[in-house]
Parts: structure tokens; sequence; C-alpha cells
């Protein structure tokens, strides 16, 4: 799935060609994403112009006319540009066609992706009730500690949840908690504030780094310029148990948490 390094790359790599730019015309093929493509978004957008590409947790907010068009995606989605006469291939479900001569082209083989409409001075359900950018000031360490007291739950399913912090995905959480040295099973409540205080500094650099990178590249994400991210190449243990570490020679270790797989060090993560 996308992770926020991927959708933040898409953003920067579709802002530049969507800002200023005129909707000329709105084409769904397939309307049947996770939720439904809403019947009145020709209506909503057609004519209008772009004023702001945003992200928040994993969704993309584009700023249009009178509202905000919501788009995530999903498992396998990607938004590129391409020149609007670039033929259609399988899973491309939606179009947006700019007075540029380009298209902001919309694909998502499995369809989990989605595409709503949010009218200006309203708030998504899907984005009332989310925590702090992991980039923002307003995450911590502190908030971490403070949030995790009395909780019996493994910190890394904590550090997972969308209330607490956005956007910390399965590859991340591992790559951070081994960067902080912090074993993903332990209880989130019985982890110190001197660890929590390292462990936002790892969230936030493991994320600064995959961006710059590009994103990472699992099956078939693209991001919005076509091309894949590269940060694949310097994952510590995501995806590579039964190897060995990096750092220390172990061999790595797998669990399942909250149904998610995730791979440690015995030796460098307690």
């Amino acid at each position: 799935m996308p992770e926020l390094p991927e959708v933040e790359t898409t953003r920067r790599g579709i802002a530049p060609h969507l800002l200023g730019r005129r909707v000329t015309r709105l084409i769904v093929r397939d309307a049947r994403l996770r939720w439904p493509i809403p019947e009145d978004l020709g209506i909503q957008i057609e004519n209008q112009t772009f004023t702001a590409v945003r992200r928040r947790a994993k969704y993309l907010l584009l700023d249009i006319g009178g509202g905000t068009l919501i788009s995530h995606l999903g498992m396998s989605g990607s938004l590129r540009l391409v020149p609007a006469d670039t033929p259609v291939l399988k899973h491309e479900h939606v179009d947006i066609e700019l007075d540029s001569g380009m298209t902001l082209r919309y694909t998502d083989p499995r369809r989990f992706g989605a595409m709503l409409w949010q009218p200006a001075g309203a708030e998504h359900p899907l984005l009332s009730h989310l925590g702090p950018e992991p980039l923002s000031d307003e995450f911590t360490g502190e908030r971490l500690y403070q949030l995790s007291r009395k909780r019996s739950m493994a910190v890394k399913p904590f550090i997972m949840d969308n209330a607490v912090v956005v956007g910390v995905g399965n590859i991340y959480a591992t790559e951070a908690l081994f960067a902080a040295g912090i074993d993903p099973r332990r209880e989130a409540g019985r982890i110190s504030r001197a660890r929590y205080l390292a462990l936002a500094e790892e969230i936030r650099k493991v994320l600064a780094r995959a961006i710059d990178s590009g994103g990472t590249t699992l099956r078939d994400f693209i991001g919005g310029d076509g091309k894949p991210g590269y940060f694949q190449q310097e994952l510590f243990v995501y995806g590579r148990a039964g190897q060995l570490c990096k750092l220390c020679g172990t061999t790595l270790s797998e669990c399942r948490l909250g149904q998610r797989s995730s791979v440690f060090c015995r030796h460098c993560q307690s």
C-alpha cells in the first residue's frame, strides 16, 4: 500500500502541473472505487481552477472551485500526468483533463482507493479524527509517551494508530523502531519517556529520508512523475526476515502484530 512518503511524492510530482490549471473535462470510466465516485463530481470541478495541492495523512487534497477533491490511492493506486491523447489501459478509471493539454489519470487495479468531494468549509468524516502529521511540530515524543500510558497493546500498532499520529504505516514503523532500538512487541505503556523521544525523532528521520528518495517501490507504486521510488534500497529490516542484520549480523526474526508482519533484530532491539 502506498504510505505517507509515496503520497507526498505523488503530491510533489503533480502539484506543478495542476496549480493554476483549469479542468476542461472529467471522464469517469468506472465509479466503483472503495466508495462510489460522486455522480455530480464533474459539475463540481469542470471549468474550475486548481488553487492548492495538499496532503493530510495518506489523502491527497486538491482544492478547486467550491471545495476539495479528496483522493486516496488505496492498495495499489496511482495519480500521474499524461498527455491527453495517451491511450487508456486497463484499470485507468478516471481522467481529469486540463487546459494545458495534459491529463491527471487515476489508476487503481484493485479499486480500493477513493475520489470524493468535500464542499468548502466542511470537513469530511474521513479527515475529522486524524492525529498530527509526523513531520509537524505537533508530533512529539512527549505526545507518544503521554498517550501510551496504561496501554497494553504492542508499540508497533500503537504508533500506526492514525489517532496517535498519521501516516506511520507498516514499512516506516518497522524501520523507525529498528533505528530507535525498540522491540516492536513491547507494550506501549512500558516504554520510557526517553525512548519515546528517540522514537519520535527516528520516525521523522525515516519518513523524511523516504520522501527525499521518492518513496518505496513495492509492487506497482508509481509516483506522480511516473517513476518509481527508491527508498527500498535503504531498508534495514522491512521485508528482510531470515536475512542478516546489517548492523550486527544476527538473523532477523519475524512476528505478526495487529495482523501485520513485523521484522526485527533480537540483538539490536529490546
